[in-house]
């Protein structure tokens, strides 16, 4: 039975949302719905103008006998700003500080409207790019990965402290854990990122930058390459940072005592997607 065409619109909105950066062709198109490919052709340019103009994303259209649409999400100048100044106010909170200058993100991050947003953030970095896999440590940084992820719709991969028989055969690196010299170690699954990955590593929070080196070695020791690193947030840190080549969405200043306010001020997000002097 033929779709109208209001039909048709809905669920293709709804099909190309649920499958970021897949190329759909239009004979696809055209047998799911009984119409003529000239009329998907329409359709599509409906939802090309209406994604861009409300910020959706870009709907990419290939022609040729091999070509469709593609959806690729991304988030607006204004709206990145808008609500990466919402992540700052949200931050902001004396109650947050912990003992040693830590922050408590947990709950923030546990909301699946702002992993939604971060997810859509981090995207919009790489949207133009190649990435095969998102990768973080566990097990705070396992949220913003899947979130991102889901965006560029990858596989996300964990390195862990600890290994499970199920894992295989693993490669391990040794890492100076966060601001002190404790030197830990984070292993993966030889299987978990094949040779020439494109790896983009995410992370909650970074301050001496040793999880993240940590992280771009594995990356290295099974041959893959390292995309970016993107992190939610970053902290002051008295000394040379391990690894400088991060995006951060929020630049964190807290003091040693938990009475002392937190100030959240953006972080080079803005800056390095867009160009901003923020």
């Amino acid at each position: 039975m033929k779709v109208r065409r209001s039909d048709r619109l809905i669920d293709m909105t709804r099909f190309l949302l649920e499958r970021p950066r897949t190329l759909v062709s239009l004979s696809f198109f055209a047998e799911r719905y009984e119409s003529a490919k000239s009329s998907i052709s329409e359709d599509l340019t409906i939802l090309k103008r209406t994604f861009q103009e409300r910020g959706t994303g870009l709907l990419e259209t290939l022609p040729g006998a091999a070509g469709g649409a593609r959806f690729i999400p991304y988030i607006l100048k204004e709206d990145a700003s808008e609500y990466i100044d919402y992540l700052c106010k949200e931050v902001s909170d004396s109650h947050r500080v912990m003992p040693g200058g830590y922050v408590y993100l947990s709950d923030l991050l546990g909301q699946p409207e702002v992993l939604r947003q971060i997810g859509r953030l981090i995207a919009t970095q790489y949207m133009n790019q190649t990435i095969d896999m998102v990768l973080t440590v566990s097990v705070k940084g396992i949220p913003i990965a899947q979130a991102v992820a889901e965006q560029l719709n990858v596989p996300f991969v964990i390195a862990r402290q600890d290994g499970a028989i199920t894992d295989g055969a693993t490669v391990s690196v040794n890492y100076v854990s966060g601001s002190s010299t404790a030197i830990e170690k984070m292993q993966i699954s030889k299987r978990a990122l094949p040779a020439g990955s494109r790896v983009l590593i995410v992370d909650d929070f970074v301050k001496g930058g040793g999880t993240i080196s940590g992280l771009a070695s594995l990356v290295r020791e099974l041959d893959c390459e390292v995309a970016g690193i993107t992190v939610f947030g970053e902290g002051r840190f008295n000394g040379e940072r391990q690894s400088e080549n991060f995006t951060s969405l929020l630049h964190v200043e807290t003091l040693q005592s938990e009475s002392e306010p937190i100030r959240a001020t953006p972080g080079n997000y803005m800056h390095r997607v867009f160009g901003n002097e923020r």
